[in-house]
C-alpha cells in the first residue's frame, strides 16, 4: 500500500476519480473519455503547482517517504560489479553502513552509503540506518584503501543520525566519529557526497567531509532534526514545522549558503516516483564532478576539500569595524606584552627569602 502524505490528498483523490470512471465505464464512450482528459489535465496542473512550492517541512516529509530509494538502490542501478566488504577489524560489522568497491561505468571507486531498512525486519537488522562505531571504524577503513589503490571515494548520506545507546558510547561512538573526520580531511583522493534523503547531524557529516557535497532536491542536510531544534528551542517537539522553516536545511537554503555545491533534480513527486531517472541524474552528476578532479595531483585535491570547508561561513565587515577590531587586537597584544614585563619586572626585583638560623 502506498503511503500518501497530506499535501498529496487532492493529487490523490483525483487519480482515484480517474481510476473509478476507468473502471466503471466503457473507455471508447466520447463522453467518458473527455472527462477522463480533463481530469488528468487538472491532476498534472494541481501536481505541478504543489510541487513547485513545497514548504520546508513538505520536503523534510519526502525525504522520509519509506518508499524513497536508499543507497543499495542507487549502488544496484549507478554502479557495475559492486563488492560489499564487510567489518571494522576490530570489534564487528555493522549493517547500518553500506560499504564496497565498485565501477562508474569504467571508473574504479569505492562506494560509503547510510542504509535504511523496507520493513521492520530490515529495519532492525539496519538499526534504521543508525550507524554504530564500528560502521564508522569499516567506513574509515575503506577509505584507507581507496586512497591506498586510489579510488575515487562516493558517499551517499542517509540518516536521521549516528546511534545514541549505551552500548555505542561505550564503544566510543565520538571518537570513531571524529577520526573518521579527521580522516577524510586528510585523503588524497576526490570524495563525493550525495545526500539522497536524510541528513541528520554529527551520523550524516561522519562520511560528509567531501570535496564536493550534492543533494537532491527533497533531500535534507542538518545538525538536527527539526523536532529536536523545536523540542530544545520551543519547547515543544509539535513546533516541528515552524522549526524547519527557521533552519535552512533545505537544498535550496543550503546552496545559498554554500554549504553544498549542486542540486540535483527530481522526478515530479519525488525520488520515489521514478527511482531510475533520479538515478541518472545522479550518475551523470558524479560523472561531472568527478572530471573536476582527473588532472589535479594530491595536494591540489588535499587543498580543494580544506578550501572548501575554510570558505563556509565567511562574515563581511565594513571599513570602520575591521579598523576598530584591528585596533582592539593590537591594544590586547600590547596590553599583554605590557603584562608580561611588568610580571618580569617584579620577578627580578623580588627579594630572596632570609636563611634560617640553621643555615647561617
Amino acid at each position: 500500500m502506498s503511503v500518501i502524505l497530506d499535501f498529496e490528498k487532492p493529487v490523490s483523490d483525483i487519480e482515484k476519480q480517474i481510476s473509478d470512471l476507468k473502471i466503471s465505464g466503457n473507455q471508447s464512450d466520447p463522453d467518458l473519455s473527455g472527462q477522463i482528459k480533463d481530469l488528468e489535465k487538472k491532476k498534472d496542473e494541481l501536481k505541478q503547482k504543489i510541487y513547485s512550492s513545497l514548504t520546508p517541512w513538505q520536503r523534510i516529509q519526502i525525504a522520509r517517504h519509506p518508499s524513497r530509494p536508499y543507497s543499495s538502490d542507487y549502488i544496484k542501478t549507478i554502479f557495475k560489479d559492486f563488492t560489499e566488504l564487510h567489518g571494522d577489524r576490530v570489534f564487528g560489522d555493522d549493517s547500518a553502513l553500506l560499504c564496497g568497491i565498485a565501477l562508474l561505468d569504467e571508473i574504479p571507486v569505492a562506494v560509503i552509503g547510510h542504509q535504511k531498512g523496507r520493513t521492520l525486519q530490515e529495519n532492525m537488522d539496519r538499526n534504521f540506518g543508525m550507524a554504530h562505531p564500528e560502521g564508522y571504524r569499516k567506513a574509515v577503513r575503506i577509505m584507507k584503501l581507496a586512497e591506498k589503490f586510489n579510488r575515487p571515494l562516493i558517499t551517499f548520506i542517509d540518516t536521521s543520525g549516528a546511534y545514541p545507546g549505551i552500548a555505542a558510547e561505550e564503544r566510543g561512538q565520538a571518537e570513531a566519529i571524529a577520526r573518521s573526520l579527521r580522516e577524510m580531511s586528510n585523503l588524497k583522493i576526490p570524495v563525493i557526497s550525495v545526500v539522497i534523503g536524510e541528513g541528520g547531524s554529527g551520523g550524516a557529516l561522519g562520511i560528509g567531509v567531501s570535496n564536493r557535497v550534492l543533494m537532491l532536491e527533497n533531500a535534507y542536510y542538518s545538525v538536527i532534526s527539526p523536532e529536536g531544534c523545536a523540542a530544545i528551542l520551543f519547547r515543544d517537539g509539535s513546533k516541528a514545522q515552524d522549526a524547519a522553516q527557521a533552519m535552512k536545511i533545505t537544498a535550496a537554503d543550503l546552496l545559498n549558503l554554500k554549504i553544498i555545491d549542486e542540486i540535483i533534480k527530481e522526478p515530479l513527486g519525488g525520488a520515489h516516483a521514478d527511482p531510475a531517472k533520479t538515478a541518472d541524474n545522479i550518475k551523470s552528476a558524479l560523472i561531472e564532478n568527478l572530471k573536476r578532479y582527473e588532472n589535479m595531483d594530491e595536494k591540489e585535491i588535499s587543498a580543494d576539500r580544506y578550501l572548501k570547508f575554510r570558505d563556509m561561513g565567511i562574515v563581511s565587515e565594513s571599513e570602520s569595524s575591521a579598523a576598530a577590531a584591528k585596533k582592539r587586537i593590537r591594544y590586547a597584544a600590547g596590553a599583554g606584552a605590557k603584562n608580561a614585563k611588568k610580571a618580569g619586572t617584579k620577578k627580578t626585583q623580588r627579594k630572596s627569602p632570609k636563611k634560617s638560623r640553621t643555615e647561617n
